[in-house]
């Protein structure tokens, strides 16, 4: 579990994120929403530790990061997994390459373990006869997936995710997020998604933070948030025609 606690992060006179508390449960995908300028992505990277809180505690299973030092830092480091808005691939390198760079760099796997990890991982997520490609020369989807093989191959207690559907089509960002999902409840990773994407928060917002104009203004489940009389919830939702009538269909069957 990760816990925020009354987190402040200000840029000159710009207060950004505004006493947050909440939590990011193990097992669970969390989810972080809000309009542009909300603060959600300011979040994110302070829980990556790339933004220096101006007060408040961030804590991984108990350990608070502020209180670590370097070596326990660089050890949290390796725990944690990341898929990145254009997921980030080395272009000049294959996708098995992709995915074992993260070994290599924080592992003491030899050649034959990286690679055998590296294959496991190719197979979980179903990248299919692309071991010896090149990113450019596989889709948009496919990429998407090598990036989540990236971000797992070191065995992460933590993944975040930036915008993970970010240039998908909507049936490829369901196949994208039903993967987080199962690859988040089988190993138990305490998963943060950053996202604007409203299908996502409906398919798989086991948790859902919303933050506005860096405060948190709602948190509670995709269920819970097709009942809530939150107006700054309800105001951004209502933006989506789908979760409108995701949400006309949910009441007439209350109903009934």
């Amino acid at each position: 579990m990760i816990e925020v606690k009354n987190v402040e992060k200000s840029f000159g006179e710009q207060k950004v994120l505004k006493g947050i508390t909440t939590s990011f449960e193990t097992g669970k995908t969390n989810l972080i929403i809000g309009q542009s300028g909300s603060g959600k992505t300011v979040l994110l990277k302070s829980l990556l530790g790339i933004h220096k809180l101006d007060s408040g505690t961030i804590s991984f299973d108990g350990r608070i990061y502020s209180d670590m030092n370097d070596d326990e830092k660089r050890e949290l480091r390796t725990e944690i997994g990341m898929v990145f808005q254009g997921s980030a691939l080395f272009d000049s390198m294959t996708v098995e390459e992709n995915i074992g760079f993260p070994l290599k760099m924080f592992s003491n796997k030899n050649s034959r373990e990286i690679k055998e990890r590296v294959d496991f991982v190719i197979d979980r997520v179903k990248l299919i006869n692309a071991h010896t490609k090149k990113p450019s020369e596989i889709s948009g989807g496919m990429q998407k997936r090598v990036a989540i093989a990236r971000a797992i191959v070191n065995n992460p207690k933590y993944l975040f995710c930036d915008e993970p559907n970010s240039g998908l089509d909507p049936k490829t960002a369901v196949v994208i997020d039903n993967l987080i999902q199962e690859i988040t409840e089988e190993y138990n990773i305490t998963t943060v998604i950053n996202t604007h994407d409203m299908n996502s928060v409906m398919e798989i917002g086991e948790k859902i933070v919303f933050l506005k104009e860096g405060v948190l203004a709602w948190e509670g489940t995709k269920k819970e948030i097709f009942k809530t009389d939150n107006e700054a919830i309800v105001d951004f939702v209502y933006s989506s025609e789908l979760f409108k009538k995701v949400r006309k269909a949910q009441n007439r069957a209350d109903k009934l």
